[in-house]
């Protein structure tokens, strides 16, 4: 019978995973990420697909993204050949990192695309306005509408990181004081 810490850890496991295509990531690499970050000593690969009871090629594509996304490092073990992976454990560090990877993989792409369909459509009208050039004017405030709040939103969040974890407080503390008002 599992002890209640195996239990938890499982859970968690699990609902991290279940997490992960909400996120814009496979469940099997959340879990992975998860596993890693709950074990208190390094793992190697052969440990990950007893764990996860996953393929060696599953196990190994899910670590390469992970360590391209600088969520895990490799660490050695001394007299083994064998590479072992640890988390990243500080909360605010996996954050700020998945924080960026989104931005760098979602965001800016997504920001790139609308300013360039905008930029298809002449912006000044012929002097005899037909009903394309009214189409397009709209089409083009409605874009325009979308890049400026894409753009304020990505704003805001990179000076969420500017502060760090130590400003959130006070950064929550000053949006609740605006949010009376």
């Amino acid at each position: 019978m599992p002890s209640a810490l195996e239990e938890s850890k499982a859970l968690f496991i699990r609902r991290w995973g279940e997490m992960g295509p909400y996120w814009g990531i496979s469940r099997t690499m959340a879990e992975l990420h998860a596993l890693l970050y709950v074990s208190t000593q390094p793992l190697c690969m052969d440990d990950v697909m007893a764990q996860l009871q996953i393929s060696r090629g599953s196990a190994s594509v899910n670590l390469r993204a992970l360590l391209d996304w600088g969520l895990i490092r490799r660490v050695h073990r001394m007299g083994d050949r064998k590479e072992y992976f640890v988390s990243e454990t500080a909360v605010w560090t996996m954050f700020e990192t998945i924080a960026h990877q989104r931005k760098r993989r979602e965001m800016e792409p997504i920001l790139e695309v609308i300013q360039r369909c905008r930029d298809m459509v002449p912006g000044k009208p012929r002097r005899s306005r037909s009903d394309e050039d009214t189409e397009a004017a709209v089409y083009r405030e409605r874009l325009d509408n979308m890049l400026a709040f894409l753009n304020t939103m990505s704003t805001l969040f990179e000076l969420a990181l500017q502060i760090g974890n130590d400003g959130m407080g006070r950064l929550v503390t000053t949006l609740r004081r605006l949010a009376r008002k």
